[in-house]
């Protein structure tokens, strides 16, 4: 304090007058005495007393004067800490202050605390509630909410009812505490209104029409509230459950149908449909055959047997015979096991009696008979006893029975008293009922009224919002709707609302005592506001007064600093100044010496130019010599067909004089060279050489000398006029120097052309020696039928070609037809097996035709393409292609099953790449077995891996009526069987089963779907490999994916040698991509006639039941006529229901001509475009707003109105987001796309380019509010149904060096993890996991290429160290209690033991912070690269990928892509003369005016040179053919073009069609074209209304140089090639006028151009070189426009897009990057400085470039710029592929070389997103205008330009100009 009161007191001083800076400085040492510091908690009053902070004990301090409290506490706040924070209240604490409390709203905790403010009025607390709270506490939820706010962490959520609450209602209703809906409406039911009620079917959310169920309510159970299907009750069956099913009875009973289950002795288990009794074996009886006839016994299985007695009657359980027939009813079997022994018991003792019986009657004397009557009279005792035994027993018996008999009268007396009762409550229910009926039909009447007004107020409000928007109304109608809103006010004032009286009383009360503290408030602050008044000026005056002396003061201290400086500064300089004029005299002199030497070596080498140009008239005079002989002889040859023996003498002699001629021509020629022209133009040549060695020293002087001198002249001005002379002297010899630098370079190069025209000519000469050797063979040899064998030939080559076409066309015609049947009648929902079997048969018979027919047809295409074209060839080729892939398309999204009947299988495509497969496999389907029909055995059902069996493999399996999953990884097996659900307790029904394994864990789920009451079964059985292995290891030439079974040749492993699947199989999907049996590869033993595949319910999972449709971002749906369902209006609406993650995707587009409306995502926004034919162009709705962004995986509902004469509405979620006025148009259209678009129909409008298919899910689709089945239209292609959750998962992340993802889990890493992941890199060093509690770090990272594990200081490393090749890598990291495991791609292995040491007491399994590719700390470098498929060992989950969509902290990571290249392989070493090259391109691009500027600069920066060597270019040859439009323009056409004109060239080219040469008038009436079709030449022009045009016989289109000359005579053309072959034609009749106007077009012709007089396949340009153009003997001089031409270099090309040193660029059209965009580009320079990239914006630009070996990203806006530059350690032009990527957020703009990386952050606020047209390799200087971009176009090869995650095609550029070379890039060589 004291310090800054010294200081304000001599800023006094200064301003009150204080001359001298010593007397200041004394008096602030006097006023130091007598300065009052006051102590903590006290301020310096007015009156210089220390009064105490009145700041009620929350702050230390306070402002002096004022006693303002600074950093109030404990949520205190306010001037002086009187007031509290919002949350908090007042309350009186013990020491006498107050204090801020939490509000207690209800609780004080802070998840219970609901109020936005509270305050205590005495006793009772007010809480002002968040919304969705109520009370004066917020101790309940408000109307329309639910929850617990008084339970701690619970709170209050919305009631969400799905818009079926009653609409009479205020709010959604539902229960206050658990949020069940009370009053769903519409015949809906469930706790959110989500379904139908029981009894009603339909869709209670989307359609809202829950209609009555047509069921048979006697014999249903439940009827499903989606589809409307009947649950039967047991035993009935029937599509209405109306009858019961075969072997059941009983429907009547409205009980179910009870089984009718025959007993062992029926012939069958069940009984007759009809009469409902069983058939019986012999001898048994009964309805059920349940016991023996009367005269049979012994029941069994096979009956019974008849009695052996003679009275035919026998027991019927133990055959003894009987004298009458037994009773049968009293008891059947079903009677108590205690009864059946007493009729034993009673049986025989009738049987003992009987013999008693015989033995009295045979009674006869003596003693014999007495032993006989003693045992009678004992057995007579023992058979008493037993009859007392059982008489008492039957006493008992009877006791009970009286027992049961009293129970039976009780029973009787309640059923009589029910009886009475059931009358009393049968006249009260018809009284009730009576009453009811009354009562409902007022409720309809009521609820009819209430609809009515409920219907009539949306009319009004619907008609309201549409007038107060468009701000027109129909006064008769306002006044109509007026009366009926003052009627529908009365009735609702007469509505009762005293139950809200309290309610609002309260609410008043709360009101007033609100108003009053307010004016209360108001007081205070008005009476504090007359205090602050003169507190402010005073402070305003001293605070002012305090600047000035501060600014004057600095002022003064600053410039007393300067003035030193410049002191020592001028001192240094000048000393340096004087040593430097010594040496300049010097050098001077040398620089005066050198100029004169190079004027005199100039003056010399200038007479030598003239003597070889005299040399090159002689040389040009020979050359048209020969051209006029070769011409006359052409003309021999044509009447040497016809000609006889002595004219064939007559043309040896001829040949042997011409002979003679080019022989003398050879001498003159050597003859010409004796004077030594060729030699003195070799040592000019030389000469030059030196020449240019001196004037590179010359430049090095004189750049250091201006260096030196403009340094002085800065420095000291007295030593400025002395130096002004010399510096004038030294800019006039540099710009001299320049100049004969720039005359050598031109001389040198004619000096070069004429050696080589020179060389030409003589190999001229020497190809025409020969070649007239070769006439003279010829003539000898002509036979006359060698032409009409080549016209046959080709008459028969042209017929064959139109007979492939047609058969093409007939064989694939059907395949159309039958892809769009099969797919209407797969997509028509009907489970009949007729359906079934007709969509099996159509699928069968396409597929069986594509699997026989793609590779015929394939080979036929060859062919085709090889054929001369025939008018709609390339049409029915581009068409075969495009329905081939649809018919690909459509099969792999069958979701149809196969029946498999044990000797079947099928082999599939396996579409996803092994890369994908490797760490991670994913296998669904759903499966049927019947285990009634087909015993439960040990069977295969599918197979993933190598076809030998050998390597690692995946499989599935029934083995001991278990599911069992196995897999085989690095010579491991493991088995996971499902024993929780055996198979033969499977329902026969389709089951949902899903195999995966991540790594070497793998589990195996199945579902049961809901079988009528019951709910979905889930089932789920885990394991893991032993060992460490993790990868799938399989070759992917060997992988094969059998299904059902295998065929004969393939060999499995032995754990899967079982016998074939029985049952039925539908395919799911594979690593979640959607796949089908019918995408076979091949097919064995499977005959669907036979085995009829079985229909599944599609709706039998609750997953399925919500009607969605599965976009890939190929596929798309197709309406035509979409006015079919609703017409175009006067207002027109669509609405669409979306869920995706991507940033990018159509949601609908709709074309017709050029006219368009799309619907799109772009960097996951909405954005709506349309054009009409506008004037000014598409209208565009867009914006940035939170609302519009839809990409957050969750379901948005979108709707566009679009009012013919108003406006275009976007609603989002039924919200009001976007309006645009609309022009007066109606909608032109007729056919919708939904989800994407054919390409054809994107490139249709450039506008259109760049829209992608959307990847994600639909759930509906509706036109004028009527919906569209968008799979059952014909136009689909390549959608699926169902949305599965996986699709919106996230498994991959791309990291750019300050990107990290944080979550938190339930883990323990130091004590026990396991953690693997994919990574992809070509960083050496970076962050791949992470996390830390406090000093104890876990991290996974790359160093130096290698992998490293790091557990609180405990290191394991990798053993190699090229992790970081661009590759993808899997690795695993695991720590236990006795060791630390790191393990890389299942090679790589390194261990530690885990010392004793390590092992200690670490936090419990609590939430724990982690992270992936970096950390918010920064301790160790992020990562830059894609990890993929990671996963951790969390204790609250199983193993399973990680969901990085899910995680809470997202730094600057894409989730969608992963962009990391391979770096590319090592490059030649350098040339020892590309320095010197280099050199010569720098000093061609300089200009004069500048040379000074560019010199000082150069010597500023010490730049690495290039060492690339040049590509091998031909002389005076050109390459056309980069794109459609490539070409060359010459405007100079001589005065005798219109009657003759002769051209010459020569060309090589590998293609067979496209345009070489075209000329035209405006109207193209008149036209010349030279052209390729089908590899021969053609050449035509017209006269008059007829056409000459001249074929070539033969294809030149070998890749070799041809000459080739073509002339024009008035009528007649002729076509020459090679000097031999000679063509001609003419039209009879008079000369026709002819005019033409330039330009001459060569290579190719403007869009839209010569396509009157050119077939369409050979109007765009010709792919190949051309050089020595030549018009009538003369070169045409350079070209005065050119489009997408380069040199013609020699040697190998590779992809890319190349700039020569000519100059150009690409020109794409207008982009919009958005206010945050990323772009990336891969280059390979060839200059130190060139221009990359650059859009021109309203007031500023954005641009990339080199600049001196430097990448400089900068972004201007007018005002401010963001400039980020990188200086790569490496030369970036050394001959590698460079990766260069820009990211701006905002007001942040990040620049990446390979791995280096700037940042910088600006004070721009760059919302705006950067619309412009885009420049590449170049600009015109216009564009560069008032840049400090660099001026030089940029030399170099150009790849894989990304914007925004999305490819750049340059071959839909809209102008390519200059030397530009697209799709090809001349490689590097490899020394």
């Amino acid at each position: 304090m004291a310090p800054k009161s010294i200081c304000y007191l001599c800023l006094l001083g200064i301003l009150t007058g204080i001359a001298s800076l010593s007397s200041a400085v004394r008096f602030g040492t006097k006023q130091q005495t007598s300065l009052k510091v006051c102590a903590k908690g006290f301020f310096l009053s007015e009156q210089n007393k220390c009064l105490p902070c009145n700041c009620k004990g929350h702050a230390d301090h306070c402002e002096d004067i004022t006693g303002i409290c600074h950093n109030c506490s404990d949520h205190s706040v306010g001037d002086f800490c009187e007031m509290c924070e919002d949350g908090y209240m007042l309350a009186p604490s013990q020491v006498g202050r107050h204090i801020c409390k939490p509000c207690a709203c209800p609780l004080s905790v802070p998840s219970n605390n609901f109020a936005v403010h509270c305050d205590r009025q005495g006793n009772i607390q007010r809480c002002k509630c968040k919304e969705g709270y109520a009370g004066h506490i917020c101790e309940r939820c408000a109307p329309g909410y639910y929850g617990m706010p008084m339970k701690i962490g619970g709170s209050c959520k919305r009631c969400d009812c799905n818009g079926n609450s009653d609409p009479n209602l205020i709010f959604n209703w539902c229960h206050n505490v658990t949020g069940h809906c009370q009053h769903c409406w519409s015949n809906t039911a469930g706790p959110n209104c989500e379904r139908c009620a029981q009894g009603f079917y339909g869709d209670a959310i989307g359609a809202k029409d829950c209609r009555e169920c047509e069921c048979n309510k006697c014999g249903t159970s439940s009827c499903d509230d989606r589809t409307g299907v009947c649950h039967c009750k047991p035993g009935v069956t029937g599509r209405l459950c109306d009858r019961c099913e075969e072997g059941y009875s009983g429907f009547s009973s409205c009980q179910g149908c009870q089984r009718c289950e025959c007993r062992p002795a029926s012939l069958r288990p069940t009984c007759h449909s009809l009469t409902h009794s069983c058939l019986c074996r012999p001898g048994a009886g009964g309805r059920y055959c349940e016991r023996c006839l009367p005269g049979f016994w012994d029941y069994s299985p096979s009956g019974c047997k008849k009695c052996d007695c003679e009275s035919s009657h026998c027991d019927m359980h133990t055959g003894e015979c009987l004298p009458e027939p037994a009773t049968v009813n009293l008891c059947n079997i079903s009677c108590d096991e205690c009864i059946w022994h007493v009729i034993g018991d009673l049986r025989l003792s009738n049987k003992t009696l009987d013999h008693l019986r015989v033995g009295v009657l045979n009674v006869s004397t003596g003693a014999a008979v007495n032993d006989r009557v003693k045992y009678y009279n004992y057995t007579a005792q023992h058979l008493q006893n037993q009859f007392h035994t059982w008489r008492n027993k039957l006493s008992e018996i009877k006791t009970e029975t009286g027992e049961v008999e009293e129970s039976t009268r009780e029973v009787v007396s309640d059923m009589k008293k029910l009886s009475k009762s059931e009358s009393t409550i049968k006249s009260l229910g018809s009284q009730l009922d009576e009453e009811t009926q009354q009562t409902l039909m007022l409720a309809k009447q009521f609820s009819k009224n209430l609809t009515d007004l409920n219907m009539r107020i949306e009319e009004m409000i619907h008609e309201w919002e549409l007038y107060s928007v468009y701000q027109e109304a129909d006064p008769e109608l306002v006044r109509r709707n007026t009366d009926e809103a003052i009627s529908v006010v009365s009735r609702m004032r007469n509505l009762d609302l005293s139950t809200q009286g309290p309610l609002t009383i309260e609410e008043s009360t709360e009101a007033h005592d609100l108003l009053r503290r307010i004016r209360q408030l108001e007081k205070k602050s008005l009476i504090t506001q007359g205090h602050l008044t003169p507190l402010k000026s005073n402070l305003s005056r001293f605070t002012a007064n305090l600047s000035d002396a501060q600014s004057f003061l600095q002022n003064a201290t600053s410039t007393i600093e300067k003035a030193r400086d410049m002191n020592n500064s001028n001192v240094l300089k000048f000393q340096r100044n004087e040593e430097t004029l010594l040496k300049m005299a010097t050098e001077f002199t040398a620089i005066q010496n050198s100029t004169e030497n190079a004027k005199k070596i100039i003056s010399k080498s200038q007479d030598n130019v003239d003597e070889i140009d005299t040399l090159v008239q002689n040389v040009t005079q020979y050359h048209a010599a020969i051209d006029g002989a070769s011409q006359k002889l052409m003309e021999k040859m044509e009447d040497l067909s016809s000609a006889d023996t002595e004219l064939v003498g007559r043309a040896d002699e001829h040949a042997e004089e011409l002979e003679r001629q080019a022989t003398e021509l050879e001498e003159d020629l050597r003859d010409s060279d004796t004077n030594g022209f060729v030699q003195k133009a070799i040592t000019a040549a030389n000469v030059y050489i030196n020449i240019a060695k001196y004037i590179n020293d010359a430049n090095i002087t004189s750049l250091t000398t201006l260096n030196i001198s403009q340094t002085a002249n800065e420095s000291v001005t007295g030593i400025n006029m002395q130096l002004d002379d010399l510096v004038v002297k030294c800019d006039n010899v540099f710009k001299e120097s320049v100049s004969l630098h720039s005359e050598q370079i031109e001389i040198e190069a004619e000096v070069v052309d004429k050696l080589k025209y020179i060389e030409e000519t003589r190999e001229t000469l020497d190809k025409n020696t020969k070649k007239l050797e070769e006439i003279v063979q010829d003539i000898s040899e002509i036979q006359t039928v060698r032409t009409n064998e080549r016209l046959e030939y080709a008459l028969k080559v042209a017929q064959g070609t139109l007979n492939r076409s047609a058969g093409v066309l007939d064989t694939i015609t059907p395949i159309s037809n039958k892809v769009e049947e099969w797919a209407k009648n797969l997509n028509e929902n009907k489970y009949s097996t007729v359906a079934y079997e007709q969509a099996i048969d159509s699928a069968k018979e396409s597929v069986d035709h594509l699997h026989f027919l793609v590779p015929e047809l394939l080979d036929k295409l060859k062919v085709v393409e090889q054929k001369k074209p025939i008018n709609n060839i390339t049409a029915n080729v581009m068409r075969i292609r495009e329905l081939i892939a649809q018919a690909r398309s459509v099969a792999k999204k069958v979701q149809v099953s196969m029946k498999f009947n044990g000797q079947s299988s099928v082999e599939i495509h396996a579409d996803t790449s092994l890369e994908d497969l490797r760490a991670v496999t994913s296998i669904s389907l759903f499966m049927r077995v019947d285990p009634d029909t087909d015993p439960i055995e040990d069977r295969f059902i599918l197979y993933l891996g190598d076809k030998n069996g050998k390597k690692d493999y995946m499989g599935l399996a029934i083995k001991n009526d278990n599911l069992v999953y196995m897999y085989k990884l690095g010579g491991e097996y493991i088995e996971i069987p499902l024993s929780s659900k055996p198979v033969s307790q499977w329902p026969a029904v389709f089951n949902y089963i899903k195999v995966e394994r991540l790594g070497r864990h793998g589990k195996i789920y199945l579902v049961i779907p809901s079988q009528r009451s019951t709910d979905e079964q889930k089932f789920i059985q885990k394991g893991e490999a032993p060992g460490t292995d993790s990868l799938f290891d399989v070759d992917p030439k060997d992988m094969v994916f059998f299904i059902g079974g295998v065929p004969p040749n393939a060999t499995l492993p032995p754990p899967l040698t079982l016998a074939p699947f029985v049952g039925c199989i539908e395919l799911a999907s594979l690593n979640n991509d959607v796949i089908s049996l019918y995408n076979f590869k091949s097919t064995h033993k499977m005959d669907v006639v036979a085995s009829p595949p079985c229909s599944r319910y599609k709706l039998a999972f609750s997953q399925s039941r919500i009607a969605s449709y599965l976009f890939d971002g190929k596929g798309y749906a197709l309406i035509n006529n979409i006015e079919r369902r609703g017409k175009f209006g006067y207002v027109t609406r669509f609405d669409i229901s979306v869920r995706t993650v991507a940033n990018n995707g159509v949601l609908f587009i709709m074309v017709n001509a050029d006219k368009f409306f799309l619907l799109e995502i772009k960097n996951g926004f909405l954005r709506l475009m349309y054009d009409f034919g506008f004037n000014d162009g598409p209208k565009l709705l867009e914006d940035n707003i939170p609302k519009l962004k839809i990409n957050d995986a969750r379901y948005h509902e979108i709707s566009v109105i679009y009012h013919q004469s108003k406006k275009v509405i976007l609603l989002v979620d039924k919200s009001h987001v976007k309006s645009l006025e609309n022009p007066k148009t109606t909608l032109p259209f007729s056919d919708i796309y939904i989800g994407g678009a054919p390409s054809n129909i994107l490139l249709s409008r450039s506008e259109l380019s760049a829209v992608v298919g959307l990847k994600g899910c639909v759930k509906g689709f509706l036109f004028q509010k009527k919906d569209f089945n968008l799979l059952e239209e014909p136009g689909t292609i390549g959608i699926s149904s169902g949305c599965p959750e996986e699709s919106f998962a996230s498994h991959k992340a791309y990291f750019m060096g300050e990107s990290y993802l944080g979550s938190s889990a339930k883990m323990t890493p130091f004590d026990n993890f396991e953690g693997g992941l994919n990574f992809r890199t070509v960083q050496s060093s970076g962050l791949l996991f992470y996390h830390n509690e406090g000093p104890d770090e876990f991290s996974i990272s790359l160093e130096n290429g290698a992998v490293v594990m790091n557990t609180r200081g405990t290191r394991v490393k990798s053993h190699k160290k090229h992790y970081n090749d661009g590759n993808t890598h899997f690795l695993l990291a695991s720590v236990n209690n006795h060791k630390y495991l790191l393990l890389v791609d299942d090679k790589d292995k390194q261990e530690k033991k885990r010392p004793q040491s390590a092992t200690r007491l670490t936090s419990d399994s609590t939430v724990k912070n982690f992270y992936f590719g970096g950390s918010p700390s920064g301790i160790l470098k992020n990562f830059t690269g894609c990890i993929t498929y990671a996963y951790i060992n969390r204790q609250d989950r199983d193993i399973e990928p990680e969901d990085f969509q899910r995680y809470t902290e997202n730094v600057q990571t894409f989730l969608q892509d992963c962009p990391v290249q391979k770096p590319p392989a090592a490059l030649s070493p350098r040339n020892r003369d590309d320095d010197y090259i280099a050199k010569r391109r720098q000093s061609r691009k300089v200009n004069r005016d500048e040379s000074i500027h560019k010199l000082r600069s150069d010597s500023e920066v010490s730049i690495a040179p290039c060492h690339l060597a040049s590509h091998q270019a031909t002389q005076h040859a050109y390459q056309y053919g980069s794109f459609a439009n490539s070409r060359q323009h010459y405007k100079e056409l001589p005065k005798s073009f219109s009657h003759k004109s002769n051209f010459s060239l020569s060309l090589k080219t590998n293609t067979s069609f496209g345009l070489i040469f075209y000329i035209s008038d405006i109207q193209e009436n008149n036209f010349m074209t030279l052209f390729l079709a089908n590899g021969r030449l053609v050449y035509a022009f017209n006269v008059g209304n007829q056409r000459v045009e001249i074929w070539s016989n033969g294809n030149y289109n070998d890749g070799a140089w041809h000459n080739v000359i073509f002339i024009r005579n008035g009528n007649m053309g002729k076509l020459i090639i090679d000097g031999l072959t000679v063509m001609e034609d003419r039209v009879m009749g008079k000369v026709v006028p002819w005019h033409v106007s330039s330009p001459l077009y060569f290579g190719g012709v403007p869009p839209k151009r010569a396509q009157k007089n050119i077939q369409s396949n050979s109007v765009n340009s010709f792919s190949g070189c051309l050089r020595n153009i030549q018009l009538n003997g003369h070169r045409l001089s350079s070209a005065d426009e050119t489009f997408g031409v380069t040199p013609c270099f020699e040697g190998p090309t590779e992809a890319g897009t190349f700039f020569a040193e000519q100059g150009g660029f690409i020109l794409l059209d207008i982009l919009d990057l958005g206010p945050r965009f990323q772009l990336e580009m891969e280059v390979r320079p060839r200059v130190t400085s060139g221009v990359l990239l650059h859009v021109p914006i309203a007031e500023g630009y954005f641009s990339i470039y080199i600049n001196q070996g430097a990448v400089v990203a900068v972004l201007i806006d007018g005002t401010e710029e963001l400039l980020a530059t990188v200086s790569p350690r490496q030369s970036l032009c050394a001959g590698h592929w460079h990766r260069i990527a820009v990211m701006k957020d905002m007001n942040k703009l990040k620049l990446q070389v390979d791995q280096e990386v700037h940042s910088v952050d600006g004070s721009l606020n760059l919302h705006s997103p950067i619309t412009g047209k885009i420049f590449i390799g170049g600009a015109p200087d216009l564009s560069l205008a008032g840049s400090h971009v660099s001026k030089e176009p940029y030399v170099g090869c150009m790849r894989n330009l990304r914007i925004n995650n999305s490819g750049v095609s340059f071959s839909d550029a809209s102008l390519v100009s200059g030397a530009v070379s697209i799709g090809s890039c001349p490689a590097v060589n490899q020394q």
